[in-house]
């Protein structure tokens, strides 16, 4: 997939306002960690995630999305009138129905003319999400797309604690929902334009996708739990990603060496140096920000590239990769000049 005419035109993200550290869940879980003989600190330890943020308890996964589109619609410096389609991406969700998109769309006080639906695809939905828009303004069907996304992780981690401190918890347990522990809260937007109408936007010249759905119950998620086999996980993860990056390079032309920036979605410490090392990129060029922030799920891949933008990373003409893997297992991994 390659795209010839169409450009990023803002971008933005936002961050839940409650700094929560892996010390203060590692306290709560004392009971349990003490009971299966675990290090005090395990979470930090076995993940490198020292905080993640968390949004105030009434606070929805639409309001965040469009608190994030609400900035890259003014960071794009353009009308809401000329957007004619928005895409919501978020694993989170105000309701069963309508869907997040409907509700933001209402929200930003879109036109009745602009098209919106949400995408779920786990962690990989932005880029799908971002593909999708791009191949509507290629066609000409749009001219301006936003794909949109909130993500808020304080009722599933709260919950699960709770549940596994009232429950005869072992320690296979404690691992199956160890990855609840890694979620961080954030919201981020994205606006895409044609690139004739739009010079100064950022080009998105396409991606590649490999699906690899033979492994698609290593890690299965509900609104108030999330069980993941870990270390299946990571041995499946690394290979998909390896087949895509190899397809990559085949088909957009990549040399690991000749790319200036690798936005990663953010998982942990051992899964980015493992990527790190299995697809030989240069360290230097990954900007980590799940020390801090942990895994926001979809919106980790753009709020890691404004965040890296804002740290004055990425200059012009840079050429960035963004590279994602979700849970089903598919990979995807798209290149931006910016």
């Amino acid at each position: 997939m390659r795209f010839e005419n169409v450009s990023i035109a803002g971008l933005a993200h936002v961050d839940g306002p409650h700094r929560i550290t892996s010390t203060e869940l590692e306290e709560q879980l004392s009971p349990l960690i003490q009971k299966i003989g675990g290090r005090s600190d395990i979470i930090q330890s076995l993940t490198g995630i020292v905080a993640r943020r968390f949004w105030d308890a009434d606070v929805q996964p639409s309001e965040i999305a469009t608190m994030a589109a609400e900035r890259a619609i003014r960071n794009a410096g353009i009308e809401k009138s000329r957007i004619g389609i928005l895409i919501n991406t978020s694993v989170c969700r105000d309701y069963i129905e309508p869907s997040v998109a409907c509700l933001v769309h209402g929200n930003l006080g879109l036109s009745a003319e602009c098209i919106n639906y949400d995408v779920g695809n786990a962690c990989l939905a932005f880029l799908n999400g971002m593909e999708i828009v791009g191949n509507m303004i290629e066609r000409h069907q749009v001219d301006y797309g936003i794909v949109v996304d909130g993500e808020s992780s304080r009722f599933i981690v709260e919950t699960t604690i709770r549940r596994l401190l009232e429950s005869p918890c072992n320690e296979e347990a404690f691992r199956a929902n160890f990855a609840t522990f890694t979620l961080g809260s954030g919201g981020a937007a994205m606006v895409l334009a044609r690139s004739d109408l739009m010079p100064e936007g950022h080009p998105f010249l396409g991606g590649v996708s490999v699906a690899a759905t033979e492994h698609r119950n290593l890690c299965r998620g509900q609104v108030d739990c999330m069980e993941t086999d870990a270390s299946g996980l990571l041995v499946a993860g690394l290979e998909i990603a390896a087949r895509t990056f190899q397809k990559a390079c085949r088909e957009l032309g990549w040399k690991s060496e000749e790319l200036d920036e690798f936005i990663l979605h953010q998982v942990s410490a051992v899964h980015t140096a493992k990527l790190t090392q299995l697809l030989g990129l240069d360290a230097k060029k990954i900007y980590k920000t799940f020390p801090e922030f942990g895994n926001v799920g979809p919106a980790a891949i753009p709020i890691t590239l404004s965040k890296a933008l804002e740290a004055g990373r990425i200059q012009k003409g840079n050429r960035v990769a963004l590279m994602g893997i979700g849970s089903g297992l598919n990979c995807a991994m798209m290149e931006v000049v910016w």
